[in-house]
C-alpha cells in the first residue's frame, strides 16, 4: 500500500465499538470484497470493504473477519482468515501479508488461511445462537453484480438453516457515522493531499487547456503524495459541462471565458475527501460569474454555520433552502411571485439547486450514517450548495468537508484556497 501503517489501536477501538451493540452469544462474520475482472485476464484491480477495514486495517482480498465476544475459547473471540501467500503469489503478484504481518496490523491474535475456515469455524457456529451478517445497506446502491458477501452470506444461511441472522449494517453505520481521532486525522491528509493538486493546478491551467489535461496534474500531485489516487471519479467540467452534475467524460478543450467546475479529491488510506472549487479558465472571473461565485460562498458558509449537535437534517435543508432562495432572487433567477406560489415538495430554488447540501464523509466518499437521526459531534459532512444556469453555459459548486464539534465545527479545507480573488491571484502568479 502507499500509505504508512496505521496503529492497529484504531481497529481494536473499531472492533470493541461493534461488540457494544451484539446480542448475547452472537457471532458476526465480515467478508472483503472480490478483484473485480474487466476481460481477457485483466482486473480492475482491489478496492476493500470499507467495514472490513474499519474493523481490521487489513486491505487484500480472501479475507474474513469472525467476531465472537462469549465464544468459551478465549483465543478466538476474534479470528482473521487470509490468504495464504506463497513464492508463486510472491513472484507473479507480490507477497500477500504473513499470519505475523496481518496479526500486527490487525491486532488479532488468532490468524488462519483462508481455506481453513469451515474446517475451524463449523463448531464456533454451532456454539453461538445469534449470526451477524454484513451488506451494503447503502440507501443510494444499486448492486446488480452478486458481491462477495451476498454469495457468503447465501451459503451460511443455508448451512445453518436454524440460527437467527441478524444485520450488521445497522450497527456498522450508527459507529462509523462517528469519527476518531486518528481517522480525523486520516481524513484531513486526504484533505491535505487534496490542497496540494489544487494549489499546483492553478497556474497550469490557461485558455485552450483540455480537461483530461488537468485531471493529469492531479492524479500526478496525489500519487506522488501517497495517494491510491481519486476518491471518486473525477469531474472536470468547463462551460455548459459544468450544468451537468455528474460529468465525468474530461474531454473537451476549456475556452476564454469558460468557468471550470473541479468537483476533484484524494483518498489516503481508503479515507475519502470531497472537495469542489470553480475556476476562471483565463485567471479572471467576468462580473456575472463571480456575482454567482459568491453567491453561492455565502450559501456554503452559512449552511457550515447551522451544522451543529442536535440539528436535524429536516431543519438543516429547509434553512439551506431558504439560502439559497435569498441568493436567487438577488441574482435575478426567480422572482419573489415565483417563491410565494411554489410547490413545498420542490421549492423553486430546485430549479437552480437541484441537489443535497450535505453528505456523510468518510471511508466511502458518501459514507455512512442516519440521515434520520440528529447530527452529532464526531462526525464528518461535505457542504457542497450550487447554482446552475444552463442557459448561461455556468455552473458555480463549492464544497468543502467539515467536522461537527461539541460547540460548532472544524472546517478540514480551511486552507484550500476558495475566495474568488485569491485563486484569480494564484492562478496569475509566474
Amino acid at each position: 500500500m502507499k500509505y504508512q501503517p496505521i496503529d492497529n489501536s484504531l481497529f481494536i477501538e473499531n472492533r470493541n465499538k461493534f461488540k457494544n451493540y451484539l446480542k448475547p452469544n452472537s457471532l458476526a462474520v465480515f467478508v472483503s470484497n472480490d478483484i473485480m475482472p474487466t476481460n481477457a485476464d485483466g482486473s480492475m484491480g482491489f478496492k476493500q470493504n470499507s467495514d472490513l477495514f474499519y474493523l481490521t486495517g487489513v486491505d487484500q482480498e480472501d479475507t474474513i473477519l469472525v467476531i465472537f465476544p462469549e465464544n468459551k475459547d478465549p483465543r478466538h473471540r476474534e479470528i482473521l482468515f487470509i490468504k495464504e501467500t506463497s513464492e508463486l503469489i510472491a513472484i507473479w503478484e507480490g507477497a500477500k501479508l504473513n499470519k505475523e504481518q496481518a496479526s500486527k496490523v490487525s491486532g488479532i491474535e488468532s490468524v488462519y488461511w483462508h481455506h481453513e475456515f469451515d474446517k475451524i469455524m463449523k463448531a464456533f457456529f454451532y456454539g453461538a445462537e445469534n449470526i451477524y451478517l454484513n451488506n451494503n445497506e447503502h440507501t443510494r446502491a444499486g448492486i446488480e453484480t452478486e458481491t462477495a458477501q451476498a454469495r457468503f452470506n447465501k451459503a451460511i444461511m443455508l448451512k445453518f438453516p436454524l440460527h437467527k441472522v441478524e444485520r450488521s449494517a445497522p450497527i456498522m453505520h450508527r459507529i462509523r457515522a462517528i469519527k476518531s481521532t486518528m481517522e480525523i486525522d486520516l481524513i484531513q491528509q486526504a484533505c491535505d493531499i487534496t490542497e496540494k493538486g489544487f494549489r499546483r493546478l492553478l497556474p497550469f491551467v490557461k485558455p485552450g487547456v483540455w480537461e483530461y489535461e488537468i485531471e493529469a496534474e492531479l492524479i500526478h500531485e496525489f500519487i506522488k503524495n501517497r495517494s491510491a489516487g481519486f476518491a471518486y471519479g473525477p469531474i472536470i467540467a468547463s462551460g455548459f459541462n459544468a450544468c451537468v452534475l455528474h460529468y465525468t467524460d474530461n474531454n473537451k478543450q476549456c475556452k476564454d471565458g469558460d468557468v471550470i467546475l473541479l468537483d476533484v479529491a484524494a483518498e489516503y488510506a481508503n479515507y475519502a475527501s470531497d472537495m469542489t472549487r470553480c475556476i476562471p479558465a483565463n485567471g479572471k472571473f467576468s462580473k456575472r460569474q463571480k456575482e454567482v461565485y459568491n453567491a453561492v460562498l455565502r450559501v456554503k458558509d452559512g449552511a457550515t454555520k447551522l451544522l451543529l449537535p442536535g440539528q436535524t437534517f429536516e431543519k438543516y435543508n429547509k434553512a439551506v433552502g431558504e439560502l439559497m432562495t435569498e441568493e436567487l432572487l438577488q441574482l435575478g433567477l426567480i422572482k419573489q411571485d415565483e417563491v410565494k406560489a411554489q410547490n413545498p415538495n420542490w421549492p423553486v430554488y430546485k430549479k437552480y439547486f437541484m441537489h443535497g447540501t450535505s453528505h456523510f464523509l468518510g471511508l466511502d466518499v458518501h459514507d455512512v450514517g442516519f440521515f434520520n437521526e440528529p447530527i452529532q459531534a464526531g462526525m464528518i459532512f461535505t457542504v457542497e450548495p450550487g447554482i446552475y444556469i444552463r442557459e448561461e453555459s455556468l455552473g458555480i459548486r463549492l464544497e468543502n468537508n467539515v467536522l461537527i464539534t461539541t460547540n460548532g465545527q472544524i472546517d478540514l479545507m480551511q486552507h484550500i484556497p476558495i475566495i474568488a480573488e485569491e485563486i484569480e491571484e494564484l492562478m496569475n502568479t509566474k
